[in-house]
């Protein structure tokens, strides 16, 4: 499995509960705030459902 590293880049406000709780779920919730994951299907859909408001960069 890759390593992904997710940062975030613009604010949840405005932003439907979804988006702001799938943001809480990939543990970022400041624009700056970054974590790493392993690859799998749950963080690839996660990161695909708010990818307007963040950065990937993979290993």
């Amino acid at each position: 499995m890759s390593k992904v590293k997710v940062t975030q880049i613009k604010s949840a406000i405005d932003r439907t509960m979804r988006q702001k709780r799938t943001l809480e779920a990939l543990k970022l919730g400041r624009i700056g705030k970054y974590a790493e994951f392993e690859s799998n299907p749950a963080i690839e859909g996660m990161i695909t459902k708010v990818s307007h408001l963040i950065k990937v960069e993979r290993d």
